[in-house]
């Protein structure tokens, strides 16, 4: 089984900036690719940002792109989410997500990822 505590969540003004973070432990697969998702209330889940193995390829949904950056850190089996320039509509439930398959691409729908975070709450004011 794997672990995923996700942190860095919080209430912030428009404009602003956070940083979550995730960490996984447990039995990691190897090669597995990690991607960020978010919901908000009375919404689907949907694709934020994701990651190869490498760290050398990542994606981004359009809303998100040019303000958002995706990394990891294999050796301590960290992914992070740089959020920047956060707009009101960025407020949700994040969710760092882990694929058990090994694959060295990128994964970006929720079904094709094995092992969620519970989530961290980011509200971002106007």
């Amino acid at each position: 089984q794997v672990q995923l505590v996700e942190s860095g969540g919080g209430l912030v003004q428009g404009g602003g900036s956070l940083r979550l973070s995730c960490a996984a432990s447990g039995r990691t697969p190897s090669n597995y690719p990690m991607g960020w998702f978010r919901q908000a209330p009375g919404k689907e889940r949907e694709f934020v940002a994701a990651i190869s193995w490498s760290g050398r390829s990542s994606d981004y949904a359009d809303s998100v792109k040019g303000r958002f950056t995706i990394s990891r850190h294999n050796a301590k089996n960290t992914v992070a989410l740089q959020m920047n320039s956060l707009k009101p509509e960025d407020t949700a439930v994040y969710y760092c997500a882990l694929g058990a398959q090994a694959f060295t691409g990128i994964r970006r729908t929720t079904y094709e990822y094995d092992y969620w975070g519970q989530g961290t709450q980011v509200t971002v004011s106007s």
